[in-house]
């Protein structure tokens, strides 16, 4: 199920409120863990046995851990279940398909399919088992709690990463209140808007792209800054969404996403770039290999593990693996070459941009001689007109959609917004608006018009 489709906004969510704001508050929990089961299981009954398993072994790890005995004996445990089932979805075709082309062999693949939200629900299951071990929280002793928290509907298919830390506190006891209740519809709808009225537009005009009989290099920068677009849209929104559905429900989520593309180092990017994978990696990878406090050789070595497993978090295929190498090394070149902060502004803003909307390119590509394709394509070394009649009429076409989306990715319209709602009557305004953008959306998903969210396939 889809948070941008109609039967989630006006048969399945209305339900679910309806249903938890008139039980007990010793239920809420229970109610989230079941409609958060049949929402994950709408598009994958056969494979909500896994989820329900992933959430037996974290709960049973936790108490375990949390007993003293054996502790890190369990703790592996945890990781070997969790990520031994990753592997086996996730990344086993990867590797055998790797193993074939290197050595010619014909080691048949198992082709399962991917259950969705595995690489978030896996790393929010071995985050709590690792911050039991470490005394940081408490083993939570209700096992319908800890579902709930695992299972989350709002967050579970594209995040943000959830520590239980963050949230353990409200799990057991949170308040509800219209203000928040407001809020929290607010942001859900603002994510909306940015996966049906963007992101689903962007993403046609790369459909066309791969579909084009009359490619040229101004099309295909066309594609790549659609992409850019595209991609920051479609994972922002479902953020915003997640965000607000949780506040609904008395949540506070962490921020995922803070204007990246108004940074000014690759370095400020990532901070500002899917934040709470960001700072999963560096708690619970980073660091324990020694973070920064090591000998130069092995620090570089520690940042090229991380941006590796993070290359290949995002997918099983080598164009993930050096998509991630790629910002490995570029980060490293930003702390071995301080005089690139000392550029002016504009110049850093527009080599982090460049830089950024060309690795959206390697990370796009089905395969790697595709991503070879394309920056051909874009360096004009791919026997490409510079310009066609197509790619004219589509850059018209588009114009108006870009210059909404380059706006859309700063700060200016949560300014505006700002001064709306402090305005005389701005309630009435904010209103309003929120209730068109509902509108809009909703002619947009009953015409049809929008595609799953790219993270589905992470």
């Amino acid at each position: 199920m889809l948070f941008s489709s109609i039967p989630f906004l006006y048969y399945f969510l209305p339900a679910v409120l309806a249903v938890y704001f008139l039980v007990p508050k010793n239920l809420k929990n229970g109610v989230l863990l079941v409609s958060s089961l049949i929402f994950y299981g709408w598009g994958e009954p056969r494979l909500l046995g896994l989820m329900v398993f992933s959430i037996l072994v974290f709960y049973l790890c936790g108490l375990a851990i949390e007993a003293g005995r054996h502790k890190r004996l369990w703790l592996w445990a945890a990781a070997a279940v969790s990520l031994g089932l990753l592997g086996v979805f996730k990344y086993a075709d990867f590797f055998l398909s790797s193993v074939n082309s290197l050595t010619g062999l014909g080691l048949p693949l198992l082709r399962l399919a991917l259950p969705v939200g595995i690489s978030f629900y896996t790393f929010q299951g071995l985050s709590y088992c690792i911050d039991v071990y470490r005394g940081q929280v408490p083993a939570q002793k209700n096992p319908v709690s800890f579902g709930a928290y695992v299972a989350l509907f709002p967050q579970l298919i594209a995040g943000p990463i959830v520590r239980y830390r963050d949230i353990a506190r409200e799990l057991d006891s949170r308040t509800h209140s219209w203000e928040d209740a407001a809020l929290g519809a607010r942001r859900f709808l603002v994510g909306l808007g940015k996966k049906v009225i963007l992101a689903d537009n962007f993403a046609l005009l790369i459909r066309l792209f791969r579909e084009s009989g009359q490619p040229s290099v101004l099309f295909c920068w066309m594609y790549a800054a659609a992409f850019m677009l595209n991609i920051y849209f479609d994972f922002s929104g479902y953020s915003d969404m997640a965000i607000g559905l949780g506040r609904i429900f008395g949540f506070h989520f962490i921020e995922n996403f803070n204007y990246p593309y108004c940074s000014n180092s690759v370095t400020e990017f990532w901070r500002r770039w899917h934040m709470s994978l960001g700072s999963w990696f560096r708690d619970y990878v980073y660091i324990p290999l020694g973070g920064n406090r090591v000998s130069r050789g092995r620090w570089v070595l520690n940042i090229l593990t991380v941006w590796m497993l993070t290359g290949l978090w995002h997918g099983a295929a080598w164009n993930f693996v050096l998509w991630g190498l790629l910002f490995a090394a570029l980060l490293l070149a930003e702390k071995a070459l301080p005089a690139l902060q000392r550029l002016p502004g504009l110049l850093r803003h527009g080599y982090v941009l460049l830089a950024v909307l060309l690795s959206f390119v390697l990370f796009n590509a089905d395969s790697l001689s595709q991503a070879a394709g394309d920056f051909a394509g874009l360096l004009g070394l791919a026997g490409l007109p510079a310009v066609t009649a197509e790619s004219v009429y589509y850059l018209k076409s588009y114009a108006p959609l870009f210059l909404l989306g380059v706006v859309g990715a700063t700060p200016v319209v949560k300014a505006l917004a700002l001064r709306v709602e402090k305005a005389r009557l701005g309630w009435a305004a904010e209103l309003a608006m929120t209730a068109g953008l509902l509108l809009v959306c909703t002619a947009y998903l009953v015409d049809g018009s929008f595609s799953p969210f790219l993270y589905f396939r992470f």
